[in-house]
């Protein structure tokens, strides 16, 4: 049983809603048994199955108060007379007065039903045919005609996958429902946590099961188990178990009788034979997005949606959503807060702020919770409703000014496009140079790794700000660079890679990223820095992502490199907010391994990476071109 707890404990940490705690631990522990009764209720859905849901109602009932509700696969506990320490977004929502409300997902815990990672969104529903918007719609039905004292009014709020469900609640809402914030949402899973433009991210092979392990019944304990690694070091653990193909032994369930053989194929868990199955964005994995379908976001709810710039899980899905609500809602009230965070910590209670080893300054996570999050919800939920919140359209943090800034529209309209050409001599100019090819050897046997740490980790985070400079002095990656900068200079939005590349094999993967150079003579006191580091001539990691090669032209249809030819690969990196400073550098980084965070290409084409033979994994030569450039958005 304390296995069981540790193991949903770490679970938990990773990937539910991340919370605040008050800082006086008496009203930590008690408060909310001081001034809330929690009821637990099984709510029927159209289809019959019944959704555990746990109920936090203030003890004050002389008035009416709204709902703000979290659906979750994390788990709604504690179950029966044990309460929550804290509930709700934060502190604040918590002691103003607010019915809060919790759900086990269709699947999950104490919900019945069967789970489906990611369940797809039914358009055009049966009669009693179901989907998340639905079981979203029906439990908010049920809860504004059941729960006493609520004034009508609902909220969704979440992180991660709490996140994503929040998102769900908008889709053909309930007129109900006045405020949604998904936070750090997941928005489409090829693009999302466990693949990055078809890149399987191998960093997260420890989390799969948590996600596919099959149940059928209610249970108020975990159902699954972790792989146990048996070693400290990840980077040399998946390069002993070489192809993709010999992990399934951890995705083998069912027990058999001593002696017997297991084929190496099997596998039990049913995210894992999804992934294995469907390499490519085919049906299955469009099915599961949402963000395709974000025109069905109807007026009535205004939208908060959060995120941080230094979000290892959920980039994508944050920022394609608020585009998504923007681009198909003109009248909906749709707003963008985005700071300086790794994976949820804009709800934790940190003074000082930091990723990694890197620190962006002091209550920053405490300001977004006291002047934007209560703002937000307290406006929409139990104030006049309309669009003059005060708050603004685009709340973002600049990671290299270190200060919040307010902007109407995201990115801004006075943004400019602007391209620098990886030039010889690892230059990086505003001048097109004449062709020249950059060589390097992609050498599977000792990829480049994505953090010089010896570790193992649930799913990476730290990575996002550490220091580049042990990948810059590798012969293969690729470096080019500004000349010391006289004038700051402001990206503000997505950045495109336009490289032209070749490759001596018929697959390679392409890795760029953007690197803030601090100057030599830089001295900061950063008491979280590592002690082999120091802030002079740190490589701060602005933004990085991948391209599985193979789909640079369509992720549905996957298609070789011809060997030796000079080709086109387009790769989009998420949004920033970043200025490098007066006295600064930006260095661009290509390479074409990050290891383990995304798996090895074998750099010879197969139609399924997930099932490659050993034989397939070649070193290869690789070319960059210099006509190859990086497109910035540029704040004019």
């Amino acid at each position: 049983m304390r296995l069981k707890l540790f193991i949903f404990f770490i679970g938990l940490v990773v990937f539910s809603s991340c919370t605040s705690n008050e800082t006086d631990n008496k009203e930590k522990d008690t408060y909310v048994q001081d001034n809330y009764t929690k009821k637990e209720v099984a709510i029927t859905m159209r289809d019959g199955i019944k959704l555990h849901t746990t109920i936090y109602s203030p003890k004050d009932t002389s008035k009416s108060y709204p709902i703000l509700m979290q659906r979750t696969p994390y788990s709604s506990k504690p179950y029966g007379l044990g309460m929550k320490t804290k509930i709700g977004p934060n502190s604040h929502l918590m002691k103003e007065g607010y019915i809060v409300v919790y759900q086990d997902v269709r699947g999950r815990w104490m919900s019945e039903g069967v789970y489906d990672n990611m369940r797809a969104y039914i358009p055009n529903k049966k009669e009693n045919e179901s989907d998340e918007v639905s079981d979203t719609y029906d439990t908010i039905d049920w809860l504004v005609k059941n729960v006493n004292n609520n004034n009508g009014k609902v909220g969704t709020w979440g992180i991660s996958y709490p996140g994503h469900y929040a998102t769900i609640s908008t889709i053909d809402a309930h007129p109900a429902l006045k405020a949604a914030s998904p936070q750090a949402c997941i928005g489409d899973f090829f693009f999302d946590d466990f693949h990055h433009n078809g890149a399987f991210l191998l960093s997260y092979f420890r989390a799969i099961s948590l996600f596919g392990t099959y149940k059928d019944t209610p249970t108020d304990s975990a159902w699954y188990s972790f792989p146990k690694m048996n070693s400290q070091d990840q980077y040399q653990f998946f390069l002993d178990k070489g192809p993709l193909k010999n992990l399934n032994e951890y995705f083998q369930y069912e027990k058999l009788d001593i002696g017997a053989s297991v084929a190496k194929d099997k596998i039990d868990d049913f995210f894992w034979k999804e992934i294995v199955e469907h390499p490519n964005y085919d049906s299955v994995w469009q099915s599961k997005g949402i963000i395709q379908h974000l025109d069905k976001v109807p007026s009535t709810v205004a939208t908060m949606i959060v995120g941080g710039w230094f979000d290892a899980e959920d980039l994508y899905g944050p920022l394609e959503t608020y585009k998504g609500i923007e681009k198909n809602g003109k009248d909906n009230y749709n707003t963008m807060v985005f700071g300086p965070w790794d994976h949820g910590k804009w709800a934790r209670n940190s003074v000082r702020n930091t990723v990694g080893n890197y620190y962006f300054g002091d209550s920053i996570s405490l300001k977004f919770q006291s002047e934007i999050e209560t703002k937000f919800f307290n406006h929409f939920l139990k104030g006049p409703g309309d669009k003059n919140t005060g708050l603004p359209e685009a709340y973002v943090f600049d990671s290299g000014k270190k200060e919040w800034q307010s902007f109407e529209n995201w990115p801004p309209k006075n943004a400019v496009k602007q391209d620098w050409f990886l030039s010889d001599n690892q230059r990086l100019t505003l001048q097109k140079t004449p062709s020249k090819a950059m060589q390097f050897i992609s050498d599977l046997k000792r990829p480049v790794p994505y953090s010089e740490d010896i570790k193992t980790v649930f799913t990476p985070r730290k990575y996002m700000t550490d220091d580049q400079r042990f990948a810059a002095r590798r012969p293969d990656v690729l470096v080019f660079e500004t000349d010391v900068l006289t004038e700051n200079y402001t990206l503000v939005g997505d950045i495109l890679a336009k490289l032209k590349v070749a490759t001596t094999g018929t697959a390679a993967d392409w890795i760029v990223k953007v690197i803030d150079v601090h100057p030599s003579d830089l001295k900061e006191d950063n008491e979280t820095l590592q002690d082999h580091l120091k802030m002079s001539n740190y490589h701060l990691m602005v933004r990085s992502e991948v391209l599985r090669g193979r789909f640079r032209d369509s992720f549905e249809n996957p298609k070789p490199f011809k060997p030796n030819t000079k080709t086109d690969v387009t790769l989009k990196l998420q949004d920033v907010f970043h200025t490098f400073k007066k006295g600064h550098k930006l260095q661009i980084q290509v390479q074409s391994t990050w290891f383990p965070l995304i798996d090895l290409n074998p750099q010879t084409y197969v139609d399924n990476i997930y099932k490659a033979d050993e034989k397939d994994f070649k070193t290869q030569t690789h070319t960059v071109f210099t006509d190859s450039s990086i497109e910035f958005s540029v704040l004019n």
